[in-house]
């Protein structure tokens, strides 16, 4: 969750409604763009039995999960700065890609076992159910005038509880529960929330993509969350 209250040029807030309008629409663009994108991949990975070899690969055990989770927050962390990177656009579209790949990649093998063992009930639902949850809080993001800066911390400090609570349980093999779930379809929320005011009190004109990879990130956070309470049995 960048922070551009400090930098050296004037937030979208500032600039004429023609820009603020401009921006607003690029970043959402942006957003269906990153969709689009990983829902395409997700169909690679399908067709070409990449999402089953990775299915196969962590149900070998712990350490599957592991890996493919370390190398996602690894990606995620490299592709989240480089779509910030305002100097270089080119950059920011890397990120962009970078971070459907890497949401793409370790949604791939959970959803060919949802598929595999459900069908695609569970995932249809958890779509459906994320599209108006987002819809709802990005809505309530642009119309409430309660300043959300205290909303920050505390969704740093949960995610990172969430984190610690996600490698020990791989870790021990536990399962984290449907309240686990719940926690954290409610903590995407809140960062949905944050961002989308963030994005138009303090981002400036050029920061679109790098608050479309933002808005992405939360939005995928939910769906798997949600997607976990659907298809809890």
């Amino acid at each position: 969750m960048t922070n551009f209250a400090q930098a050296p040029f004037a937030p979208v807030a500032q600039q004429t409604e023609e820009v603020r309008g401009s921006f607003i629409i690029k970043v959402y663009q942006h957003l269906a763009l990153a969709v689009g994108l990983f829902v395409a991949f997700e169909v690679v990975m399908f067709q070409t039995g990449l999402a089953r070899r990775l299915a196969d690969f962590i149900s070998g055990g712990r350490m599957g999960w592991i890996l493919l989770l370390g190398g996602f927050m690894l990606v995620q962390q490299i592709a989240g700065m480089s779509a910030h990177n305002l100097a270089n656009q080119n950059l920011q579209y890397l990120g962009l890609f970078a971070m459907v790949a890497a949401q793409g990649t370790i949604f791939a093998p959970y959803l060919y076992l949802i598929f595999e063992n459900q069908g695609g009930s569970p995932v249809w639902s958890a779509a459906v159910v994320t599209a108006i949850g987002f819809a709802g809080l990005t809505f309530v993001g642009f119309i409430t005038r309660k300043d959300l800066t205290f909303m920050r911390p505390l969704i740093m400090w949960g995610s990172f509880c969430a984190l610690g609570l996600i490698v020990l349980a791989l870790i021990f093999q536990f399962d984290l529960g449907l309240w686990f779930s719940l926690a954290m379809v409610a903590l995407a929320g809140a960062s949905i929330l944050y961002q989308t005011q963030n994005i138009i009190r303090r981002y400036p004109a050029d920061a679109y993509v790098g608050a479309a990879v933002g808005l992405f990130g939360s939005l995928m956070t939910m769906f798997w969350y949600i997607l976990r309470i659907f298809s809890r049995r």
